[in-house]
C-alpha cells in the first residue's frame, strides 16, 4: 500500500519551490527596508495561549486547532497563527524593555483542520509582521503599507485594501449589543453558522459569505457609527494618511477579522478573481492582546499573509519568475576524463557557479540532453586527446560556437565571458 501525504497538505517541489524563494527573498527585503527583524517561534505551544489569544468562541479554537496532550500530560497546540507566539515571546523574553516599538516579522508553518480549497491547506506557511509599543496610527498606515510594497514587488496588480474600524471594548460593546438584538429578531433566517454565533460573538456573522446571509445584513447598520471621539479620531488619522500616500482603499463596515482580539484598525487584502475565498493577507490593531496574555497593557498592531494564497494570486495572473538555470555541465567519456571532470566541476561550484556532470555513465548525446534540459549555458567537453594536451573544448549553446581552453584555465576563462 502506499502511503500519501495527510489530506489537506502539500508536496512544495523544485518546479515552484524556486517561486517561494524569490517571493521570501522579497519578504525579507521589504521587512529589511521597514526595520522589522525576523523572529522564530515554537510550532507548538501551550493550548491555553491561542484559546485566550485568539478567543474560545471562534472558529479556528472551536473547530480547528490541532490540539493533543503529550507524555506530560500537558494540552498542547500546533499553532494556527503566528501573533499570540510572537506576543508570548515578547513578553517571555522582556523584548518589552528594548527599543519600542518592538518590530518583528516571521514566516513559517501553520495548522489549521479546515476543508481544503484552493489556496488554502491545512498545513499553509503565513508570513506576518507585528509592530509591539505604539498607539500612534502611522503604524496602522505602515502595516497596510508593506504587504501592498510586497503585492507590488511581486508584480501583483489586481487586489483591494478593505478597512473599517472595530472601535475599542467601550464603544464595540455597545454596538454589540445593538447587532446582537437585530440578528436575534430574525435569527432562524440566517445559516446555521451564523445562528451560533449570535448571541456568543455576533461581529462574526457580518464576516459570513453566504449570499442569503449577506442580503440580511444589507440594512445592518455600520459600526462607524457606534465609534467614541477616540476611536474616530484614531481611524480618521489612517485614512488621512493613506489619501497623503496615495493609496487607494474601500471603507468596508462588514470587515471583522476572525479573532476576537483586534480593536480600533482592521484591514484586509483581497483578490476578486479568487473568488469567496479572496484574501491575501490583512491584520489590525489589538491593543489588548499583550495583556491578555500575561503581560503590561500594551499596544500593538500587526499583519499575515497567507503564502499559499498570494503564489496562487500571481499564478492567475500569469506572473512570471525567474527559472534557476544551470551555468554549465561538464561532459566526460569515462576513466581518467571522469577524474578529471569531478576536479573541474568541484572548482567552479567554489567559484560560485551552478555546475552539473553526468553521473550515470551517458554517452556524450545523452550528456547534450541533460544539459540542454537544465538549459545550460555551456557544456565542457573533456575527451582523452584533450586532457593529453591539458585542454578542454567548451561549446556555447546559444549559438553552437566551440572553443580551447586550457584546464587550468577554465574558471579565469569563463569569469572574464562573465564580467564582458
Amino acid at each position: 500500500m502506499n502511503i500519501n501525504r495527510p489530506r489537506g497538505t502539500n508536496d512544495i517541489l523544485p518546479s515552484e519551490s524556486y517561486k517561494w524563494q524569490q517571493v521570501e527573498a522579497k519578504v525579507r527585503d521589504i521587512c529589511y527596508r521597514y526595520g522589522y527583524q525576523e523572529i522564530r517561534t515554537p510550532i507548538f505551544e501551550h493550548t491555553e495561549l491561542f484559546e485566550r489569544g485568539i478567543g474560545e468562541t471562534t472558529d479556528i479554537v472551536e473547530k480547528e486547532m490541532y490540539t493533543f496532550v503529550d507524555r506530560g500530560d500537558r494540552s498542547i497546540t500546533l499553532r494556527p497563527e503566528g501573533t499570540a507566539p510572537v506576543v508570548r515571546a515578547f513578553i517571555e523574553n522582556n523584548l518589552y524593555a528594548g527599543q519600542l516599538p518592538a518590530k518583528l516579522y516571521y514566516m513559517g508553518p501553520m495548522f489549521r483542520y479546515e476543508k481544503p480549497q484552493a489556496g488554502r491547506y491545512r498545513q499553509f506557511t503565513q508570513f506576518g509582521v507585528e509592530a509591539i509599543g505604539s498607539m500612534d496610527p502611522v503604524l496602522d498606515v505602515e502595516m497596510i503599507t508593506l504587504p501592498i510594497e510586497l503585492y507590488k514587488a511581486c508584480g501583483l496588480a489586481g487586489f483591494e485594501v478593505h478597512i473599517n474600524s472595530l472601535g475599542c471594548p467601550k464603544c464595540r460593546s455597545e454596538y454589540r449589543n445593538q447587532l446582537q438584538a437585530m440578528l436575534a429578531a430574525k435569527a432562524d433566517q440566517f445559516c446555521e453558522s451564523c445562528q451560533s454565533r449570535i448571541n456568543r460573538n455576533p461581529l462574526r456573522v457580518l464576516d459570513c459569505k453566504s449570499p442569503k446571509c449577506r442580503e440580511l445584513l444589507k440594512d445592518i447598520p455600520s459600526i462607524q457609527d457606534y465609534l467614541c471621539p477616540e476611536c474616530r479620531e484614531h481611524f480618521d488619522q489612517v485614512t488621512t494618511s493613506l489619501d497623503q500616500l496615495g493609496i487607494n482603499y474601500v471603507v468596508d463596515p462588514h470587515l471583522v477579522r476572525g479573532f476576537d482580539y483586534y480593536t480600533k484598525t482592521v484591514f484586509g487584502i483581497l483578490v476578486p478573481t479568487l473568488g469567496a475565498q479572496n484574501a491575501i493577507g490583512g491584520g489590525g490593531r489589538y491593543d489588548g492582546l499583550v495583556e491578555e496574555i500575561g503581560g503590561k497593557s500594551m499596544p500593538a498592531v500587526g499583519f499575515a499573509v497567507g503564502m499559499e494564497r498570494l503564489l496562487l494570486a500571481l499564478a492567475q495572473e500569469n506572473i512570471a519568475f525567474n527559472e534557476p538555470k544551470a551555468a554549465g555541465y561538464v561532459a566526460h567519456f569515462g576513466g581518467k576524463t571522469k577524474q578529471a571532470a569531478v576536479k573541474l566541476v568541484h572548482d567552479l561550484r567554489q567559484a560560485g557557479l551552478w555546475v552539473e556532470m553526468d553521473y550515470l555513465d551517458r554517452s556524450l548525446k545523452a550528456q547534450m540532453k541533460s544539459a540542454d534540459k537544465l538549459q545550460s549555458q555551456w557544456v565542457i567537453m573533456i575527451g582523452e586527446d584533450e586532457l593529453a594536451q591539458n585542454l578542454v573544448k567548451i561549446r556555447w549553446m546559444n549559438t553552437g560556437n566551440e572553443e580551447q581552453v586550457a584546464l587550468d584555465q577554465v574558471a579565469e576563462y569563463l569569469a572574464s565571458k562573465r564580467e564582458g
